[in-house]
């Protein structure tokens, strides 16, 4: 083999690898925010679902391919709901997307919150949100998380 054809296939091969760590560099996290939550009926069982809407902003000149998610809603470091949800929509390049997943109910960790909430004074709890979001092979999970405070 000449060393041209050598040097065009080595060239072929580092192409690869060459883009993965020039994305690796640029990329910036995109945020996550929750923009509803409300209660639906589950026509498949007694305990009630809930429905998250949810707003992922891309800050990337690529676009993400959402494979899927898990998370969970934890109150006072009680799980209280948890889910994850497949096949979730593509996020254009520099834009956004909305979408709602579904959480089910975690009845011990109510079970425990609402002994809690009964045993005690407090009428402000904190919150956290967390989700882990599978973006493709090239880009890695997405942790997201988020806190706040509510008034019971």
């Amino acid at each position: 083999m000449n060393s041209t054809r050598r040097a065009v296939l080595l060239s072929i091969l580092a192409l690869p690898v060459m883009g993965c760590a020039s994305l690796k560099g640029a990329y910036e996290k995109p945020h996550v925010k929750v923009t509803s939550f409300t209660m639906v009926p589950n026509q498949q069982g007694i305990a009630p679902k809930f429905a998250i809407g949810l707003e992922v902003v891309n800050p990337n000149r690529v676009g993400l391919n959402l494979r899927g998610m898990s998370y969970s809603v934890e109150v006072e470091n009680y799980r209280i709901l948890s889910g994850a949800a497949p096949d979730l929509p593509s996020v254009p390049a520099y834009g956004s997307a909305n979408f709602v997943i579904e959480a089910s109910p975690d009845l011990l960790g109510s079970a425990r919150l609402i002994s809690d909430v009964l045993s005690s004074q407090r009428n402000q709890y904190n919150y956290t949100f967390k989700a882990r979001i599978d973006a493709g092979s090239l880009i890695p999970f997405i942790n997201v998380e988020e806190s706040g405070r509510f008034n019971f």
